[in-house]
């Protein structure tokens, strides 16, 4: 007797609720607000030693993001996207108008006594610091446009953090507010990016298989930031083995 096969339907499309619940979803599982080192910060724990090593390492993170966003930038040819995902580059970079992110995350650095020309050398930053932070560039490069926009989307969950952080920052280390003008910013910049590249994902997904690449996409990039984090919890909290050449905490 012949048999017949039976052809299974493509899952349907998520709605746009149903999108921003599933990427939503992965932020309150995966996002880096939960990682042991952040927790220890928002309860006030982490010696200046501690937020120097933080501060010095996470700028080169910080670093990339304008690199990255010119590479998602040089995939599309879409002269509107473009226009629109430069403001970026701008917001890390600074203009005429604006020193920048890059130069606020110079001005926490130096509020927790480093010197902004070490922060910048990177010589003293963790191995595994600089290979998670060069794992996104390869990200954006590698994988379809739309996935590298989705890797931007923790910027859905970013602002709560920031707020949290800010508060945390005032009540616990007050000799570090001088520096939190780069959070100051990232309260506004923060949602409108995550607004329009939340947008731009629903609309170009054009199947579900398409959307879960997406979700998947924002699971890798909350993988890579904590990452990060593991390393620094690594070498600066348990058991705290720093490698050869990297930051050492004084005294």
């Amino acid at each position: 007797m012949a048999s017949h096969s039976v052809e299974t339907a493509p899952a349907p499309l998520l709605s746009f609720e149903q999108l921003r619940t599933a990427l939503r979803h992965v932020g309150e599982e995966r996002y880096h607000h939960r990682h042991p080192f952040h927790l220890l910060m928002h309860d006030g724990k982490l010696s200046r030693g501690q937020l120097q090593a933080w501060a010095l390492n996470r700028y080169y993170y910080q670093s990339v993001i304008p690199i990255k966003d010119a590479i998602i930038i040089s995939r599309s040819d879409d002269p509107a996207f473009r226009r629109a995902w430069r403001k970026r580059i701008i917001d890390h970079d600074g203009d005429a108008t604006s020193e920048g992110g890059l130069k606020r995350w110079l001005k926490l650095a130096e509020a927790t006594g480093l010197d902004p020309d070490r922060v910048t050398a990177g010589h003293e930053m963790l191995p595994a610091t600089r290979y998670a932070v060069n794992e996104y560039l390869n990200l954006v490069r590698a994988r379809p446009l739309l996935e590298a926009v989705a890797s931007s989307l923790t910027e859905l969950f970013s602002r709560d953090l920031i707020s949290l952080r800010m508060d945390k920052v005032r009540e616990h280390y007050p000799w570090l507010t001088d520096g939190l003008d780069y959070f100051e910013a990232r309260l506004t910049q923060a949602p409108d990016d995550a607004s329009f590249a939340l947008n731009y994902v629903y609309t170009h997904a054009k199947s579900r298989e398409e959307q879960e690449r997406g979700i998947q996409t924002l699971r890798d990039k909350c993988d890579i930031l904590w990452a990060q984090l593991d390393a620094l919890y690594f070498a600066y909290v348990q058991p705290g083995w720093p490698p050869p050449g990297a930051f050492r905490i004084e005294g």
